[in-house]
């Protein structure tokens, strides 16, 4: 049995771009007859005499094309291109078969039925087999370009993903970071400031209860000292509630929202109407708190943007999903607002809740309004 040879001595099992590959199975003297008239194309030529070796050369081997004779003495041509044609490999290889009689050249259907792209009659006439063969060796080239942008564009693709990825994950770890340190602080402020100045207004008192009647001036100005230590006091819980509000901690994020809403309708002048489940949600430290923040952010842009006399809120929960739905009558958000990269307050509410497997999904009506709506796993997911 005759075995596969190359002009190449590479045995990579995927040719260059500059040097694609072609086999021809033929007789030893058509061989040398091909190399001559195809020598000027610069191609990584095989050859091969037994239907076994053409197997080997195309399991191995991406070719750009396959010049098969009919018929020879150990090969039946149309037997060998079904073969071919079976291999994951050889599948789209285009196959050219050689014959020398007219009867074969009758019987073309044969060839085409079985995978082949065309016929060259012998004796060969150089010019046109040099074209025949450019031109399938310009699509191989062509097509191995095009695959290596893609995969080049693949690989660029699933960087950018990681990349992408490690910046979310590392958003929510800023993100986490940030929220004990509000946390803290606001402990720090509750505190130590809280208790200096009620320690402070206890030691006034005490000084008040010392002074002469007489001494009217000083006992108004104590008064005086008492109310703005008492505004005082009320800045400390301000900063401190907005840092990390206690009662989030305390009766968690139904009776959050709750007091969060009367506070806003109490500064804002804007009515709330609240809907809340009878009971509880369950929730981890972090998705209540980013449920709260979404909240402020979208109740802080209903003050600043909206114009709005009335605010709807409604949180329930659907099968595992936590569903914070919040609408308002005033002028409407455009779609260019929506989109907007220097929003970055819808920005923020997109981040939350994409970095918990959640999603928060923003539209508005010219003269309508605009709607808020955050869907929130109950539970953390498993990355897989």
């Amino acid at each position: 049995m005759a075995r596969p040879s190359s002009d190449s001595n590479s045995g990579a099992p995927t040719p260059s771009l500059e040097k694609p590959s072609v086999l021809i199975v033929e007789d030893p003297r058509t061989v040398d007859i091909c190399r001559q008239i195809l020598g000027t194309l610069e191609l990584d030529i095989a050859t091969a005499q037994t239907e076994q070796s053409v197997m080997d050369c195309v399991s191995g081997t991406d070719f750009a094309v396959i010049l098969l004779n009919v018929r020879m003495p150990a090969i039946d041509g149309f037997a060998v291109a079904r073969r071919i044609r079976q291999c994951d490999g050889s599948r789209h290889t285009p196959i050219m078969f050689l014959t020398g009689t007219y009867d074969d050249t009758v019987s073309s259907f044969r060839g085409y039925e079985v995978g082949g792209v065309d016929y060259i009659l012998k004796p060969l006439v150089p010019e046109i087999l040099r074209s025949k063969i450019s031109v399938f060796v310009d699509l191989y080239r062509y097509n191995a370009n095009l695959s290596r942008e893609i995969a080049e564009r693949k690989l660029a693709e699933h960087n950018l993903l990681k990349s992408e990825e490690r910046l979310r994950e590392f958003a929510a770890h800023i993100q986490s970071v940030r929220e004990e340190e509000r946390t803290n602080i606001a402990r720090e402020i509750h505190d130590e400031l809280g208790q200096a100045l009620t320690g402070l207004k206890m030691d006034l008192s005490w000084l008040e209860k010392r002074l002469p009647g007489e001494l009217k001036e000083s006992a108004e100005k104590v008064r005086s000292m008492f109310e703005l230590i008492d505004s005082t006091i009320q800045v400390v819980r301000k900063i401190s509630s907005e840092l990390r509000p206690q009662v989030l901690d305390d009766v968690g994020l139904l009776g959050t929202l709750k007091w969060q809403a009367r506070e806003f309708q109490a500064r804002a002048g804007i009515r709330c109407k609240v809907e809340l489940p009878q009971e509880d949600i369950l929730l981890d430290p972090e998705r209540s708190t980013a449920v709260f923040r979404i909240f402020q952010e979208v109740m802080t842009n209903v003050v600043r943007h909206a114009r709005a006399t009335k605010v709807d809120i409604k949180l329930r929960v659907d099968s595992d999903q936590l569903i914070l739905s919040i609408g308002d009558n005033g002028c409407g958000i455009s779609q260019a607002d929506v989109r907007n990269p220097r929003s970055l307050g819808l920005v923020g509410i997109r981040e939350r809740a994409f970095l918990l497997g959640g999603n928060a999904e923003i539209a508005g009506t010219h003269g309508k309004g605009t709607s808020v709506t955050l869907s929130l796993p109950l539970r953390a997911q498993n990355k897989k």
